[in-house]
């Protein structure tokens, strides 16, 4: 599966994440609120984001996602393929500026990235905070539900993340 395709709806554009976008995801990420509920509350601050920045790069699966209207950054997110399973891929470590909260962008964003990896395959995970309300709410809005396994094979959990989630290639109707 290619991980870092260039993506675009009729208001996003998610692109392969470069080393020179550091300050303007950093200007974004620098306000605390968008920490609130995620374990590292202090990802905010700009040494504790920089290395969070040099994961995403050495990941080769992170987008720098595009307000499509203004050609601003407004976020970030990841494919990061499952370990457990050759059927299934992980989207995670996503924030957005705030004032992107609770429209169309977080939906648009998962679209793109799900109307993909349902191309190469059948699951596509995340794995949540259990004090993450917000982003639980916003994965089962795309129809997430909450797992343990897939093709009975257990998940190990990420450290931090206490819940997991899966959309199923089957559910998934192709949106755009």
């Amino acid at each position: 599966m290619l991980l870092q395709p260039t993506l675009q709806s009729d208001i996003l554009i998610l692109r392969p994440l470069k080393e020179d976008d550091f300050e303007n995801l950093y200007t974004i990420a620098s306000d605390p609120l968008i920490w609130e509920q995620h374990p590292a509350k202090d990802r905010y601050q700009r040494n504790v984001f920089e290395p969070f920045f040099k994961e995403a790069m050495d990941s080769k699966g992170a987008f720098a996602v595009i307000d499509k209207k203004t050609g601003e950054i407004i976020g970030s997110t990841r494919f990061h393929p499952v370990k457990e399973s050759g059927n299934a891929i992980e989207i995670g470590w996503t924030f957005l500026a705030r004032n992107y909260w609770g429209g169309q962008y977080n939906i648009s964003m998962k679209t793109l990235l799900m109307n993909h990896a349902f191309g190469f395959v059948d699951h596509v995970i995340f794995c949540v905070n259990e004090h993450n309300t917000r982003s639980q709410k916003a994965v089962k809005k795309i129809g997430g539900v909450r797992i343990h396994q897939i093709e009975n094979i257990i998940l190990e959990p990420r450290p931090g993340s206490t819940f997991m989630y899966c959309v199923r290639k089957k559910s998934w109707v192709l949106k755009t």
